[in-house]
């Protein structure tokens, strides 16, 4: 359930909330580069899921040693084996964050790894909107490139409603793009072309978030056949970035 604190280049020091099963993956996406695999179809019973109350138990827990130890952390980060937002207490877990960190680090911020697929969901927007960092997914231009990439498990679920919906969070968004190529069961896959670049410029404009992370993949895929993007080409998508002023870093 609560991890670390680990060093992450984007967070400094960060302790993690994992609000899915420790063993298993669960994950509204199927993504052809996620570090935990694939995501696995099963009869459900590796499912279970940590209560709120076991969170807010092990949460203070940690953190009463952490101050004991004087480790201050930068992030308390909600992520994890997979979609931490499709937790069904989650705007509830949201909030005993917050006031544990209130009391015990008042100076962390709370971040949230999500991929965006429950963002339409009123209560997962409710909570996301109280937190410091929402670090949402947005990895294609099309929607085509979006299923190839992210293989999402709703077949209702389109790029379209995803930028629409991360448009309303504005000045309280950060996006994460993962740029990749390769050849996927047969088929080509890439987000770096221009015309892939060029519409995810067009979403990144119309969304106006406040940060954008760029990244190439740098762990072990589940997917064979998969390019690491060279981090020239990855500034250079920078560069267009800040053409339509929005700040972004390259990792």
């Amino acid at each position: 359930m609560i991890f670390g604190p680990v060093r992450s280049r984007r967070l400094g020091n960060s302790l993690g909330i994992n609000l899915l099963p420790t063993n298993h993956k669960n994950c509204s996406f199927n993504c052809i580069y996620c570090e935990c695999g694939w995501t696995m179809d099963d009869d459900g019973s590796k499912h279970i899921l940590p209560t709120r109350m076991e969170i807010f138990e092990a949460l203070e827990t940690k953190l009463i040693q952490l101050q004991a130890k004087s480790n201050f952390p930068d992030s308390i980060t909600f992520a994890g084996n997979g979609e931490p937002t499709i937790h069904p207490e989650f705007a509830g877990i949201v909030d005993d964050t917050i006031l544990l960190r209130g009391k015990y680090f008042p100076d962390a911020e709370i971040t949230v790894l999500s991929n965006s697929s429950m963002i339409d969901k009123p209560s997962v927007f409710g909570a996301l909107m109280k937190i410091d960092n929402n670090i949402l997914k947005l990895d294609a231009g099309t929607d085509e490139t979006f299923r190839l990439i992210n293989n999402p498990r709703s077949k209702t679920l389109t790029l379209e409603r995803i930028v629409g919906n991360l448009r309303k969070f504005r000045q309280s968004l950060i996006i994460q793009t993962l740029f990749i190529r390769g050849e996927v069961n047969g088929q080509r896959v890439d987000n770096t072309t221009e015309t892939e670049v060029n519409a995810w410029l067009g979403h990144i404009n119309y969304i106006r978030p406040r940060y954008v992370m760029i990244y190439p993949v740098d762990r072990e895929t589940p997917a064979p056949g998969l390019e690491v993007v060279p981090k020239e080409e990855l500034y250079e998508i920078a560069e267009k970035l800040k053409k339509i002023r929005v700040r972004s870093s390259v990792y």
